[in-house]
């Protein structure tokens, strides 16, 4: 999973990529340290590519994208906000929705 550093890299990486997955954490969220290996597991499984911003070290990226707890899983495909996933993560519901997007744009690993 690839670290976002700046809100000017975010912006950058989501005009590039077709589908995303952000996966937003802060400091001290156990929740975040627990959700955070569940989601990373997943990235062998799907085309879509994985990032991490913790957004304590990066607010603005709080700020543009309304982001008010964490932890947060947001799914981009073409430079929109597909799903977005917050707190308590259901990770059949975010398996779904990654499925859904691959599928929707023919991208399905196998």
């Amino acid at each position: 999973m690839e670290r976002i550093e700046s809100y000017e890299e975010w912006i950058e990486v989501a005009r590039k990529l077709d589908s995303i997955l952000l996966f937003v954490k802060t400091d001290n969220c156990s929740v975040c340290d627990g959700l955070l290996p569940q989601v990373a597991a997943l990235q062998s499984d799907y085309s879509v590519p994985f990032y991490l911003v913790n957004v304590a070290d990066t607010p603005e990226i709080a700020g543009q994208l309304s982001l008010f707890t964490a932890p947060v899983v947001l799914l981009y495909r073409e430079g929109k906000e597909y799903a977005r996933f917050a707190r308590f993560v259901q990770m059949n519901e975010l398996k779904k929705r990654l499925g859904e997007l691959e599928e929707e744009w023919g991208k399905q690993v196998d």
